[in-house]
């Protein structure tokens, strides 16, 4: 008995001792938990709240005004108008396609628009995408009356670009357009504001060239919502910074006018203030509607422009090149006066042509000018004076008066392609095509044919700089939000004064003697007579066949053989303040297709409006009268199709 009696107190005591151990490691683990819980919501209470706070409230960028542009007397050329437009956001949403079909019942979804909106859902449910642009106030207000029960979609009123002068500006301007990913892909560390969804940047001309200024800095709005992702409150705003405004050099009106008068050809044409450097008009047709692009052409629409055989796409002011003709003689006279191989009186005898290295060069008058001067080369453009002057002179001299006279430069101009033309030298050619300079080479540079190329915009500096002997320099954006940019009026050149004053007075010639090749096109007001320079430069080659038996008229051959015809000059002539080139594509004769226009160009700019009858030759008038009320015609219809748009 009382062996087992020991043995049941030697159990209890086991047992007791194992129970409190259990109860030990329980009250430890309780007071290690209440010291857990006690760290959770009490020390560390203030970051739990921030995390919680983190998961209903959201922060949304907002995007930046886009900065304005002007032209230079405050008109405006870009701006922005209001679009009422419905954004959902698929994070808020749940059940996209459910909430879509339920807006459906609401308003009329386009299914392109849908499945756009689809596509950017796919690659990111981070920002909200707009499922309908372009809808009515109506269609607006009834998705805000039935906000409840759409979750995740919101009315929004943005901001869209609008042209207003539609087809004037579009080469130069250019347009905006939704960020692609070839956008995302060339820009390094891209803002946020690209990833929202067709969120608006430039696509060509000063739009892109000037992106950074005119997108601005977005702002952000902090948001409340609730768990199912319903906006309850916006908590606070940041604005961010509009873009900058820029305000062009150019006149809108001599712009406009630029377009008309170049009517329905493949042309363009630059006006250059020779005082300031100031382009006042730079146009090139046919040209396009830079809205059609703002939220993507359609496929018809951009085939038209595709298929044009005048290229309305491409800026040819600045981006085309052309053989200048004999616009370019001044380059070569300047060259020959300056190196001393000649005298303004020095002559050349022409009789139609010159033989070199058993080659014959031809003038464009088959019978020959006879013995030749300075003034009188280039009032009758005599294309032996100037062959004879190349065998002078030589190319590198003649190359060297060019880039000095402001061809063959990259002009640092916000526009898109600015191309810097051709100006050959012998290091040139044997770089570019392997092959040594030959003889014939400068006497085809010498009056602006082979390898020489140069766009309207050189030409209108060239004249800028011949008028005024300072290397004037091409001037586009005047202000950035009010503040002056640098002036382009330039240093003097450092030519002979003398040299240039005979340039001069042969341009004179050229308008205003009646052998000069642009007499039919001269000014009759005395106080704003030009001095200018013809120019037609050959597409096609003139075989020995063809000259014997007589050279194919222009107008008997198809457009795209036809010559380029070319036409540069300043005014007024004893005190000048413009510079105008002009280039049409297939023209034929720079004195019969391309003077007229430049002469009607520049007393638009001088007269700054309609111009009077009187100031044109009394043989013209009565086309110009037809001409000017064609133009006014149109011009009121293009601005009531303008205030339609708006």
């Amino acid at each position: 008995m009382k062996r087992v009696s020991r043995d049941n107190a030697e159990s209890n005591r086991l047992l007791n001792r194992r129970a409190l151990i259990l109860g030990a490691a329980q009250a430890g683990m309780l007071g290690v938990l209440g010291l857990r819980m006690r760290y959770l919501q009490v020390d560390q209470a203030d970051q739990f709240r921030l995390l919680a706070d983190e998961n209903r409230i959201k922060i949304r960028l907002i995007p930046p005004a886009r900065g304005q542009i002007y032209d230079r007397n405050g008109r405006v050329i870009a701006e922005n108008v209001p679009s009422y437009r419905i954004m959902l956001d698929a994070e808020e949403a749940g059940d996209v396609e459910d909430v879509i079909a339920r807006l459906g019942r609401l308003v009329a979804l386009d299914p392109a628009e849908l499945a756009k909106a689809r596509e950017e859902m796919r690659r990111s449910r981070i920002h909200p995408v707009t499922i309908a642009d372009r809808v009515s106030w109506d269609e607006l207000s009834r998705v805000a009356v039935n906000a409840p029960a759409l979750p995740g979609v919101r009315p929004e009123v943005g901001l869209s670009r609008r042209y207003p002068q539609a087809e004037d500006y579009s080469h130069m301007v250019g347009y905006v357009g939704p960020v692609s990913d070839r956008d995302l892909e060339r820009i390094k560390a891209p803002d946020q504001l690209l990833r929202i969804p067709r969120f608006q940047i430039g696509k060509v001309g000063l739009e892109v060239r000037q992106e950074d200024l005119l997108r601005g800095k977005a702002g952000t709005r902090r948001i409340e919502q609730n768990a199912s992702g319903r906006v309850i409150r916006e908590l606070d705003r940041r604005e961010g910074e509009p873009g900058k405004n820029i305000q062009l050099t150019t006149d809108s009106n001599l712009q406009a006018y630029i377009k008309d008068r170049l009517h329905n050809e493949s042309a363009a044409a630059v006006v250059i203030d020779v005082q300031t450097g100031d382009i006042l008009a730079s146009g090139s047709t046919p040209a396009f509607d830079p809205n059609l692009f703002v939220r993507g052409i359609s496929v018809a629409d951009y085939k038209a422009l595709l298929e044009n055989k005048y290229r309305p796409l491409p800026n040819k002011a600045v981006q085309g090149v052309y053989p200048p003709g004999s616009t370019f003689k001044m380059v070569t006279a300047l060259a020959a006066l300056e190196s001393g191989q000649m005298t303004p009186n020095d002559t050349v005898y022409c009789p139609g042509h010159l033989e070199v290295s058993s080659r014959r060069f031809h003038c464009w008058k088959r019978v020959g000018h006879g013995n030749v001067d300075l003034n009188r080369s280039l009032r009758e453009s005599c294309d032996v004076y100037y062959y004879e002057m190349a065998l002078r002179t030589g190319i590198e001299k003649i190359s060297e008066m060019a880039l000095r006279l402001g061809l063959g430069q990259d002009y640092d101009l916000p526009m898109t392609s600015v191309s810097e033309g051709l100006i050959p030298t012998k290091d040139w050619k044997r770089k570019a095509r392997g092959e040594d300079w030959v003889i014939g080479d400068s006497i085809n540079a010498s009056i602006g044919q082979g390898f020489v190329l140069t766009s309207p915009l050189h030409l209108a500096v060239m004249t800028a700089r011949i008028a005024t002997g300072r290397s004037v320099m091409p001037r586009l954006i005047k202000s950035i939000d009010g503040v002056e940019t640098p002036s382009g009026a330039g240093e003097d050149l450092g030519l002979n004064p003398n040299h240039l004053r005979e340039i001069r007075r042969a341009m004179f010639a050229v308008s205003n003697n009646k052998r000069g090749t642009a007499y039919r096109s001269r000014i009759e007001e005395d106080a704003y007579r030009m001095a200018g320079k013809t120019g037609t430069s050959q597409v096609r080659n003139i075989t020995a066949a063809e000259r014997a038996r007589g050279v194919t008229s222009n107008k008997d051959l198809p457009w795209e053989r036809r010559d380029h015809a070319l036409f540069v000059n300043y005014a007024p002539a004893d005190n000048p303040r413009i510079a105008v080139a002009v280039v049409i594509e297939h023209g034929g004769g720079g004195s019969t297709a391309a003077a007229p226009v430049a002469r009607d160009i520049t007393l638009q700019a001088l007269y700054g409006d309609t111009p009077p009858l009187a100031a044109y030759p009394q043989s013209d008038r009565s086309r110009i009268k037809a001409q000017q009320e064609r133009l006014q015609r149109e011009r009121e219809a293009r601005d009531a199709s303008v205030k339609d748009r708006a």
